[in-house]
């Protein structure tokens, strides 16, 4: 199981704006520029994140956009389920009734399993924890990871 891009652009800007949450609101282009992505692309993540209630948008001269709620008030698993919906490996997972092997299925049990881990770890850890971890790692470079 693999996140997209999506989650992993969406995750990292909710952490860059965890570290910044002192801060006050910050121009989308500001964190675009910090996480070196696209302004375009990272517009689209931010909308799927205010729909959730995860972001909002101020408007005045020194506007911008800023967590809805404080860091410590933000699960990890809210922020990948606004980006990239259920965290079931398969579809059978959230609605048994698509298969009508989900109640005899040695297979189905693992991804029920599998889900119930990753929500666990996701639960367990909130934005602000994610926020100390980066600010302790130091400055991030996007361009020397992966994504």
């Amino acid at each position: 199981m693999r996140l997209s891009t999506r989650g992993r652009y969406g995750v990292r800007a909710m952490i860059d704006m965890a570290v910044h949450y002192t801060q006050g609101p910050s121009l989308l282009r500001e964190i675009a520029e910090r996480l070196q992505v696209s302004s375009k692309y990272l517009d689209h993540l931010i909308t799927s994140l205010k729909t959730a209630g995860l972001v909002r948008n101020i408007r005045c001269a020194h506007g911008g956009y800023i967590l809805a709620k404080h860091p410590k008030d933000i699960r990890l698993t809210e922020i990948i389920q606004a980006l990239e919906g259920s965290i079931a490996p398969v579809d059978c997972v959230d609605d048994p009734q698509i298969c009508n092997q989900a109640d005899v299925c040695a297979a189905h049990d693992l991804w029920v399993q599998m889900k119930d881990s990753i929500c666990s770890v996701l639960e367990s850890l909130t934005l602000a924890d994610m926020a100390q971890r980066q600010k302790e790692k130091g400055d991030y470079n996007p361009s020397m990871c992966g994504v």
